[in-house]
């Protein structure tokens, strides 16, 4: 039996996000600073005659229909794309929360896509193409290396972060799911500013998200407060936030602190 190929999911992370407006087309003009981490959901595939989806972990039971899913919406148009009549068999292991501003079902996108592009054989350019047909972080996603983003997130410039390469980042959710529509939808329409470096950027998402989930706000409390904590902010449109730590140690010491209620991940930068 032939072993399924896999690819991990990688968590994203909104370093800093600034909204500067509204576009002609309705979308959100931001700029932001992506990251990603080591750890997050798991997807594999294996050759079949059509393509399927099999969710399994531990946020399995909170996504909808299969076929509405992100990951067969991307195996569908990276197939049509490429003219390729190859199925696959996906299963995807959720175990990030879903609609948390981590770039969960984005990340599951791209993960179809990279996975796919190896196992049907074709040109990684059809990946590219697809991508930001289906949803504005998932070409970031697709390349889950640090980029600056600008326009609705997809205008993609490469940038060095590799001084915190292997940083230790602990990821914490209140277990509230949190529509990104309805937390741009209250954002207040001002504009603070340009991006200029991510430390001292801000999330202008945060008040908002704030409003909606009043929890997101203990959440950075509770995280400003752990020792080694260097820098604490919420992470897309929430209702996940994070640290970023000194040392493995203090962030271990911080993930077993949190609250029970609270969902949580220790893990790290790539």
């Amino acid at each position: 039996m032939t072993t399924p190929a896999r690819e991990i999911a990688p968590a994203k992370l909104n370093l800093a996000l600034h909204v500067r407006g509204k576009r002609p087309d309705g979308c959100h003009a931001i700029e932001t600073v992506f990251a990603f981490c080591t750890d997050g959901d798991g997807l594999s595939a294996a050759s079949a005659d059509t393509i399927s989806l099999e969710v399994t972990g531990p946020f399995a039971g909170g996504l909808g229909n299969r076929e509405e899913n992100l990951v067969v919406k991307a195996a569908r148009a990276l197939a049509a794309a490429a003219a390729c009549e190859r199925g696959a068999a996906l299963t995807l292991d959720k175990r990030l929360p879903i609609a948390s501003g981590i770039g969960g079902g984005s990340a599951d996108a791209a993960a179809a896509l990279r996975l796919l592009t190896s196992l049907w054989q074709i040109d990684p350019k059809h990946a590219q193409e697809v991508a930001p047909e289906l949803g504005s972080d998932v070409p970031a996603c697709l390349l889950s290396v640090p980029m600056r983003g600008e326009g609705a997130g997809d205008k993609l410039t490469p940038i060095d972060l590799s001084h915190g390469s292997g940083a230790p980042v602990l990821l914490v959710n209140p277990r509230v799911q949190l529509s990104t529509a309805d937390v741009f939808g209250r954002w207040d329409g001002e504009d603070f500013g340009p991006l200029g470096g991510w430390r001292e950027g801000r999330n202008d998402l945060e008040t908002p998200a704030i409003a909606l989930v009043p929890q997101i706000e203990a959440v950075l409390a509770w995280l400003g407060t752990r020792p080694g904590a260097s820098f604490v902010r919420m992470s897309g449109s929430g209702a996940t936030c994070f640290a970023l730590f000194d040392d493995e140690g203090a962030c271990d010491a911080a993930a077993y602190a949190v609250p029970r209620e609270w969902w949580h991940l220790a893990t790290f930068l790539r």
